[in-house]
């Protein structure tokens, strides 16, 4: 009976992820650390001239064992300025992720910019829109050899590897990848801020079949806002929220983190943050399911960030994860060098 469930079990698992081929896209719940991977149009939205950002994701380990769930990513991105006000943003990401034991993976370089417009203010108190897009090229793979198949069953439920699986036409294909996004922000000074935003992902669809059929990949809409606001000499708050629609499925993610500054001179950008996020999304066949809390941690110290968030599973799921859900790391180092202008953005 056990081996029959954990065929039965492998089989799901076959069939997810042949459904995920449709919908899945990475997803990292430190979201605001990963500027370029949310939207183009944060490209070069900074306080400094240049930013290098790392993210890694470990999920369901507590499950999958060595085939947990794995999402990296780097990027770099720079800005340049465009008359007295306004700024050309451009960089680049390569991320990478690997799920379960069938190896499914999806690799992908991309670049991308933006144009920041500024709409009103002066040298401390700014509006501006930034418009961006991105052109990438992606690679899917799966290794077949490590599946599944109902005709390897011996006709008791039980799984024979000696029988003969089913071949995938196309274990690994390439295809291009095409999004843009929009950005409003205003800023009121050194630590006060708002802003909010929006993405349009998979413009050209591209088709995502190991089975040459046509299996086109469901666009996605990215919608966030957020902000920053002192409620003591050396307390801030930092609110934020962000929707992701992707064919049938949605997930909210929203939250705040205090902000504490430390030394005596807010210059040398020294802080730490505590955060909870929660995250929301639906379920395929009906209802609304609250996924996971999230907690997270930020160091800054000059040019350099570190963050830290952990996932604690409450859907059903965590019957099986004894509520682990995921951890992640980022890194981000930014390059600031003279600035000649008077232009404030928000950290991100």
């Amino acid at each position: 009976m056990k081996k029959t469930t954990l065929h039965i079990l492998s089989l799901c698992l076959v069939m997810l992820s042949v459904v995920a081929v449709q919908a899945q896209d990475i997803h990292f719940s430190q979201f605001y650390m990963s500027p370029l991977n949310l939207n183009p149009a944060l490209t070069g939205v900074m306080n400094c001239n240049q930013r290098v950002v790392a993210n890694y994701r470990n999920q369901w380990a507590s499950i999958l064992k060595s085939n947990a769930y794995n999402t990296y990513s780097a990027s770099y991105d720079q800005k340049v300025a465009v008359g007295r006000y306004d700024y050309f943003g451009v960089g680049g990401t390569l991320w990478g992720d690997k799920a379960g034991a069938s190896e499914f993976a999806t690799l992908q370089a991309r670049l991308s910019g933006s144009y920041a417009k500024k709409m009103g203010g002066y040298r401390k108190k700014a509006h501006y829109l930034v418009l961006g897009a991105d052109f990438g090229v992606s690679q899917r793979s799966i290794n077949s050899a490590n599946l599944q198949w109902p005709s390897q069953n011996n006709g008791n439920g039980v799984f024979d590897p000696t029988k003969p699986g089913e071949p995938i036409d196309d274990p690994n294909f390439m295809f291009v990848d095409m999004s843009a996004g929009a950005l409003w922000f205003s800023v009121f000074g050194d630590d006060a801020n708002v802003y909010f935003g929006g993405a349009f992902s998979h413009l050209n669809r591209a088709n995502q079949s190991f089975e040459n059929q046509n299996i086109p990949l469901y666009s996605k809409f990215t919608f966030h806002a957020g902000g920053e606001f002192m409620i003591a000499k050396k307390t801030g708050l930092l609110p934020g929220v962000v929707t992701f629609i992707q064919g049938p499925s949605f997930q909210v993610n929203a939250g705040t983190s205090f902000k504490f500054l430390l030394g005596n001179s807010r210059r040398l950008n020294q802080a730490f943050q505590l955060g909870a996020w929660a995250r929301m999304s639906n379920r395929l066949d009906d209802g609304k399911l609250l996924d996971a809390i999230i907690l997270s941690t930020r160091f800054d110290y000059e040019y350099f960030t570190i963050g830290f968030s952990y996932d604690i599973n409450t859907s059903n799921l965590s019957t099986a994860s004894n509520g682990n859900g995921a951890f992640e790391f980022s890194l981000m180092y930014k390059i600031c060098g003279p600035e000649r202008r008077g232009v404030y953005c928000p950290n991100f």
